[in-house]
Parts: structure tokens; sequence; C-alpha cells
């Protein structure tokens, strides 16, 4: 199982039960309480997230998915709704109903269809059925321009809006676009440590 009790250091909500309802023959899994989510926070009136503030979430973030694919799993839905956080500004990563275990020396392939619509990479958003840590890092980096920009940074109701979206940006394909990505992300982590 990818929960340990290690998990709950490293920005990870912590498990405080197992409820089983034998009649409907469910799994309930509580987890500790979170006063907001990034989402909810970034859209209330008059919030702009400080420099220091979108740094110290950005390397919360970024170690959380550190553990994450250290141990072969992608989370796979990174956005602002999945990351909670607690009114001492520690940021936790919720909702790991479409992570996937992966092993980069294997390939394996995997559905396109994950990721919100608004952080999905290009690669998946044409039907890469292959996909790595990039996937959590896209997102990433879309939750970091969305902290600083105090909107979303590539909105769009159908892939085709999305699409245009990348088209317009002029955004790069392929290993450039990949490691541009890890390398920007990379710095931010290495600037607030």
């Amino acid at each position: 199982m990818f929960y340990t009790k290690e998990t709950e250091k490293v920005n990870f909500c912590s498990v405080l039960a197992l409820i089983t309802a034998h009649v409907s023959s469910s799994l309930y899994l509580v987890f500790e309480y979170m006063d907001h989510d990034l989402l909810g926070l970034s859209s209330l009136p008059g919030v702009k997230f400080s420099e220091p503030q979108v740094k110290c979430y950005m390397q919360q973030l970024l170690s959380g998915l550190e553990h994450c694919h250290s141990r072969g799993v992608l989370h796979r839905d990174i956005k602002g709704s999945n990351l909670l956080i607690d009114r001492n500004g520690v940021l936790k990563i919720a909702d790991f109903g479409l992570a996937t275990f992966f092993d980069p020396a294997k390939t394996i392939p995997l559905t396109s269809h994950v990721v919100t619509l608004w952080y999905r990479p290009p690669e998946l958003l044409l039907g890469a059925s292959h996909c790595g840590v990039g996937v959590d890092l896209w997102s990433t980096g879309c939750i970091l321009g969305e902290l600083y920009a105090g909107k979303p940074i590539l909105p769009g109701k159908t892939e085709v809006n999305i699409s245009f979206s990348y088209y317009t940006l002029g955004v790069a394909s392929g290993s450039c676009m990949l490691f541009e990505v890890t390398h920007h992300l990379f710095f931010i982590g290495r600037t607030v440590a």
C-alpha cells in the first residue's frame, strides 16, 4: 500500500479511520480536517497570494510529488481542489482516485483520459498512452501560473479549446517541453529550500 505513516509527514492528509459498510460493501476513508482547498481559497474576494506564499505552497507540493514519484506513483489529477491547506499554511495533496503505479523502465500503456482538462498536458490531450512524472509536473506548472495570475491560465470547456490555448501560447512539444517544465520546477524547489 502506498499510504504509510511516513506519508503523513510529507504533505499528504492523514487517514484517521477506515469504515466498512457491510450492507453496501463500501469502504470509507476518514481523513484529517483541512480548512481550505487551494481553489476555494484563491477564489475568495480580495485574495492575492504573495510571492513567498506561492513559493511556500510550491515547495510543499513539489515535496509531496517527489515522495510519490520516488515510490513509483503518479497522482494524475493535480489541481487546486485537490490541494488542501490548513490554517497554518500547510499544503497537503488529496484525492488519489486517479493515481497509478508506474515504472520508468517499463512502457505499460495507461489511459490518457486523466487529469482535469485545465491541467492536462498536451501529450495526453493528443492521446498519448505512455506517461511519466511530466503529467504531474505539467499540472503543477499550471497551478504555479494560476497562483501568480490569480486565475486559470488554460481555461477551456473542451479539448479543442485547450488545444487552441496551447497553439496560441506557442507551447513547445516533446522532450523540449518536458525539459523546460521540469527544469523550472526544479529551480523553484531549490530557491525555496
